[in-house]
């Protein structure tokens, strides 16, 4: 089989030489990797949207939400999925449940809402799973991710700079805590 690979090599390269290319009108394009730094928005229709996607953050809400889970992740104080946030409400911890409303079958997230509401812990919906997986750094798309600021590090930081990023990380954290508990989003009554 490597011998088939390698003969098909050769045999597309003279192929490639034998053409002439006029480079007068080539454009210079930018590179793979600014591209993937300007990221576009993704837009998912409202019908896409699950239906017990409430409360939904709207887009100065996502914009901020996105920021702390980034700041959140370098911290190592995230976590990712449904395992480990379920994991994580079970045992007590607090934070803030971020969940994608765009999930499909609903069923997969359909308990977390009420979860949450019996730790007392606030939650909210975004509109798209990608966009949540790539501000938690991963490369996956994400369902839900908890933002648990109390939790231990595994981490050693260095003096004097780790408190700096921790102060303005958990100013945002707060903020966008307090945002997401005035909005009304009681499951049971």
């Amino acid at each position: 089989m490597a011998k088939d690979k390698s003969e098909k090599k050769r045999k597309e390269a003279p192929a490639s030489d034998n053409e002439d290319v006029d480079m007068g009108d080539a454009t210079i394009e930018k590179s793979p990797k600014k591209a993937k730094k300007d990221k576009e928005e993704v837009s998912i229709a409202v019908e896409d949207l699950s239906p017990i996607a409430h409360p939904l953050a709207q887009k100065k809400l996502v914009k901020k939400l996105h920021k702390t889970i980034k700041k959140a992740s370098k911290a190592r104080q995230v976590k990712r999925g449904v395992k480990e946030v379920v994991k994580g409400i079970r045992k007590g911890e607090k934070g803030l449940l971020v969940l994608a409303a765009d999930i499909n079958p609903i069923d997969i997230i359909s308990h977390l809402p009420v979860l949450s509401e019996e730790a007392q812990i606030p939650y909210i919906f975004v509109a798209s799973k990608e966009e949540l997986g790539h501000a938690s750094s991963t490369k996956r798309p994400t369902s839900c991710v908890m933002i648990c600021p109390n939790q231990k590090r595994k981490t050693k930081r260095k003096e004097g700079e780790g408190e700096d990023k921790e102060d303005e990380y958990r100013e945002l954290y707060d903020e966008v805590y307090q945002e997401v508990e005035k909005l009304d989003n009681k499951v049971v009554f």
